[in-house]
């Protein structure tokens, strides 16, 4: 087990890997998801939690119970976001999930710290452990679409995390650069190895559009979410623009107000995803 790549094709073992749902966690006795999304890239600084956080609002907005798990343990943004400074409550083995005004329920460390600004210094086994609890230990309640803000990279964290939760799909979150073609790959190949489908391809920061001259401004080169979402095989793809009134948003807690009709391809996707399945 210490040379497994994790990808069952290539091996001639018969361990408990070939199950994809061998280590599936089950959610809180008390707890209801119908489908969890994972918003993921291969590397950071991309977007993820602005992504995350937009699908969500629009989720809510057409009617769906939504939900946030960030597992981005140290580095939680979500919460500021949607301007929840509220702290979650609960006792041993049972926590409740803070909500935004709209009604998202979230659960993220900065809902647990004494001060949102407290580091969270811990090695990654603690981290992903961590991660999974936002699972299994929370009172989701009667949640129709989950979304996972996944920390950057393909580490500890993001193979727990889907090797623990019953994933319908990922959203992949990425930029312009030159650098886009090997980032998304990472990605797409650690989602081929957790056999989970790939729902949707995000390219944040796509353009500027000048509120003068109404021009599209490729701040960052020209896009490349087509050919990739081609290449790859995503089913949809998002150009979300350089706005500096998500920014403000996202800065004062009102993400809620913000436009999410750049995801509409790529909610669409998520709507026919299949809901979770459980190990019977």
């Amino acid at each position: 087990m210490a040379d497994c790549t994790h990808n069952c094709s290539t091996c001639g073992s018969n361990c408990s890997s070939r199950n994809k749902n061998s280590f599936i966690k089950p959610l809180h006795k008390k707890a209801k998801v119908k489908k969890v999304i994972a918003v993921a890239s291969g590397k950071g600084g991309v977007g993820k939690s602005l992504v995350t956080s937009l699908l969500a609002v629009r989720a809510q907005a057409r009617g769906f119970r939504a939900a946030v798990l960030d597992a981005d343990i140290t580095g939680p943004s979500i919460p500021k976001m949607f301007g929840v400074r509220g702290r979650a409550t609960g006792k041993e083995g049972e926590i409740q999930p803070v909500r935004s005004k709209s009604g998202i329920q979230m659960m993220s460390m900065n809902a647990l710290l004494e001060h949102e600004e407290d580091p969270v210094i811990w090695r990654g086994t603690l981290i992903a452990g961590a991660a999974v609890q936002f699972w299994t230990d929370v009172v989701w309640d009667d949640v129709d679409i989950m979304f996972i803000d996944m920390p950057p990279g393909t580490g500890d964290v993001p193979l727990s995390v889907y090797q623990s939760i019953p994933i319908s799909g990922i959203v992949i979150v990425t930029t312009p650069q030159e650098l886009v073609e090997m980032i998304v790959k990472k990605a797409v190949n650690m989602a081929e190895m957790m056999h989970i489908p790939v729902l949707g391809l995000a390219e944040n920061m796509s353009y500027f559009l000048c509120p003068d001259c109404g021009k599209k401004h490729m701040l960052f080169g020209a896009s490349k979410a087509e050919t990739m979402a081609d290449t790859f095989h995503i089913p949809a793809y998002a150009h979300i623009p350089v706005d500096p009134r998500i920014a403000t948003l996202a800065d004062g807690g009102r993400i809620e107000e913000a436009d999410t009709d750049p995801l509409t391809e790529i909610f669409a996707q998520i709507e026919k995803a299949d809901q979770i399945r459980f190990e019977k």
